[in-house]
């Protein structure tokens, strides 16, 4: 079974358009367990901030953020934040590299060019959403 990290783009982009690919993703987990998503609390207290956001909470139309989030938290495997620097251009992504490794996972899902640029570390495919919904078969 496939095993990934998303980064809080992909939540974000997911809450707000659930008919999108990484609205498509997140029903995919939540539903029927296509995937093993981790998540370390580095990145629940990243994607907490990100929904928090004014602009964020201004598209949401009523819909409870956190709520949300903690039906993907409930379910998802949490790691332990792993100390891990300078690999990406960003340093707030690196988070997104070492609980990948901490947990084992082949993919960072992520929409930020930069970040995609990196390709792969240590064995970690780093893909947009669209190229991990093609993975499952979507």
């Amino acid at each position: 079974m496939l095993r990934a990290v998303f980064d809080a783009s992909v939540y974000v982009s997911a809450i707000i358009q659930p008919a999108g690919t990484p609205g498509r993703l997140i029903e995919r987990f939540l539903r029927d367990g296509s995937f093993e998503l981790m998540l370390s609390p580095a990145i629940v207290d990243e994607v907490l901030r990100a929904l928090g956001y004014r602009k964020v909470r201004r598209l949401l139309r009523g819909a409870d953020a956190q709520l949300w989030f903690e039906d993907v938290v409930v379910l998802a495997d949490v790691v332990a934040d792993r100390e891990l620097s300078g690999i990406c251009d960003d340093p707030d992504d690196d988070k997104y590299l070492a609980a990948a490794l901490e947990g084992r996972a082949s993919h960072v899902v992520t929409g930020d060019r930069r970040f995609l640029a990196l390709g792969e570390h240590a064995g970690v495919a780093i893909v947009i959403p669209r190229a991990f919904l093609d993975l499952l078969g979507a």
